[in-house]
């Protein structure tokens, strides 16, 4: 007879792809177990990483299970949480045993949260869930661990946590920051209190970057000399990472810069344009 195994599992990619959370449900033998290199039932999906949103690849179920009732189970709940387009069916059906409520347990593992790790692996071994892998924070990571937990609600079983936070990529802050303005007075380098209060929103996403190198880049709206304006951008570049450094980020993993007017995003001839050159940007270095 052969035990089961519930695994989640996701490969690294080449650079340039993202990896979505692959749900693998193995079959594997005993010592004693007649079968040799059993089928390995997987859930994979992959999502390329763009700016606002990936091209979402084929979610394929394959593999074995007891009986057609847990198949038809986990399939209607990979469907509800990948979508049913893209689930390919490859998941069988072969003569195993399973712990009491085995199948119900893999149930309740699965949830839409768990889309949330990448580069994992999800395993339920008899009564122990390991989860690995990226989340995008601390908060994500907390939540799933607790949610994961809450949802067997079965003090016999052990979670094991092997989740760590992801560094942000360029993506994540270029989506922060484009969501919100990082406000100074009129005319000079002084934050305002909105400024700040955004500075501190993306506190957590810039904590993440501990060991990595970035760039504080100030840019200005056209009106006025322009070597006024570098100097402007460059004064609350300047201003930010204080600000940054006060709040505990090391001052050697940030460098500043002042572009002035020569880099715009619209126009300068509408005040909205004018206001969207007037920014703060923020980029990776290493």
């Amino acid at each position: 007879m052969r035990s089961l195994t519930a695994r989640l599992h996701c490969p690294a990619l080449p650079a340039g792809a993202r990896a979505a959370l692959l749900l693998v449900l193995a079959a594997q033998p005993l010592p004693q177990a007649r079968a040799q290199n059993p089928p390995q039932p997987q859930v994979q999906t992959q999502t390329q990483v763009q700016a606002a949103a990936g091209a979402q690849g084929p979610v394929v179920v394959s593999g074995a299970v007891p009986d057609e009732a847990t198949r038809a189970a986990i399939l209607t709940r990979v469907r509800e949480i990948y979508g049913a387009a893209r689930v390919v069916d490859q998941l069988g059906i072969d003569q195993l045993t399973a712990p009491p409520n085995w199948a119900a347990q893999v149930q309740r593992a699965l949830a839409p949260d768990l889309r949330q790790v990448t580069q994992g692996q999800l395993r339920i071994s008899g009564n122990v869930v390991e989860i690995s892998g990226r989340v995008p924070g601390e908060t994500v990571r907390q939540q799933v661990l607790e949610q994961l937990a809450a949802r067997l609600n079965n003090p016999t079983y052990t979670v094991r946590d092997g989740l760590n936070v992801a560094a942000p990529t360029q993506q994540m802050l270029d989506a922060a920051v484009a969501r919100r303005t990082i406000a100074f007075e009129p005319g000079n380098a002084t934050l305002t209190p909105a400024g700040t209060q955004v500075l501190d929103e993306l506190l957590p996403l810039l904590r993440q970057l501990a060991g990595r190198r970035f760039e504080v880049v100030g840019h200005t709206d056209d009106r006025g000399p322009r070597m006024a304006n570098l100097q402007l951008s460059a004064a609350r570049a300047e201003a930010v990472k204080a600000y940054l450094v006060n709040k505990g980020i090391a001052p050697a993993d940030i460098q500043t810069a002042g572009a002035g007017p020569d880099q715009p995003v619209a126009d300068n001839l509408s005040p909205e344009g004018r206001a969207r050159n007037r920014r703060i940007e923020f980029r990776v270095l290493a």
